[in-house]
């Protein structure tokens, strides 16, 4: 038997990921493979609330912290980072209600705090990771961290603001902090998600046992 044909669907990970600060809160809710290995949550991270991915990054979880390691850091007195690409998600959210936090640039700070919702069975019909919900536009890059993101709305807000006409130029026509669509989230995961995976053969019957006898 061919080793696609006895794959085992995964389990997936119902997160709720929030930027920190935010009031109301920007948040996503997001159905991930378990086994995602946490350099791939990255990029599922940054399509999902929308960043450029242009700054570095790093997730802890107590005081493990995961990313780019580097073995110099031990020289410099910093904490040990543990290899992003090798350490899956399972392996540091366990049990629902567990957390972990998101660094995104660490000049700005975005904060993210990634919460373990719930743990699902995967749809054979679906390809992963899927947005589900959310709430609200992600701050423009490089505008100051969560201050300097609530002084930009401020200043958008507000005609008569003596920045507005320079904060407008700087955003552009296009950015609404207010705008969020599940379809346009999904559509920025496209490209991270992978096949389809065919339940096994004895999987399928088992199935297909059970719908006859419903």
């Amino acid at each position: 038997m061919s080793a696609r044909s006895s794959a085992v669907l995964p389990e997936i990970y119902q997160l709720k990921v929030t930027l920190f600060d935010t009031s109301p809160p920007i948040w996503r809710r997001l159905l991930v493979p378990a086994d995602l290995t946490l350099v791939r949550l990255h990029d599922v991270l940054q399509a999902a609330m929308g960043w450029q991915d242009c700054h570095l990054h790093e997730f802890s979880a107590g005081d493990r912290h995961f990313g780019q390691a580097d073995p110099e850091d031990a020289y410099m007195g910093m904490p040990p980072v543990e290899n992003e690409r090798t350490v899956r998600l399972s392996r540091v959210l366990g049990r629902v209600g567990a957390k972990m936090v998101y660094m995104y640039d660490f000049g700005d700070g975005w904060e993210h705090r990634v919460v373990l919702e719930k743990r699902l069975c995967a749809d054979p019909t679906m390809a992963y990771p899927v947005c589900t919900g959310g709430a609200l536009a992600c701050p423009p890059e490089d505008c100051g961290g969560i201050g300097g993101f609530y002084d930009l709305l401020d200043a958008l807000r507000d005609p008569t603001h003596e920045r507005h006409d320079e904060m407008n130029d700087w955003v552009g026509e296009d950015y609404d902090p207010d705008a969020f669509s599940v379809d346009a989230v999904n559509g920025m995961l496209t490209p991270l998600r992978r096949p389809r995976i065919k339940p096994s053969r004895k999987r399928s019957l088992a199935l297909n046992k059970y719908k006859n006898v419903s």
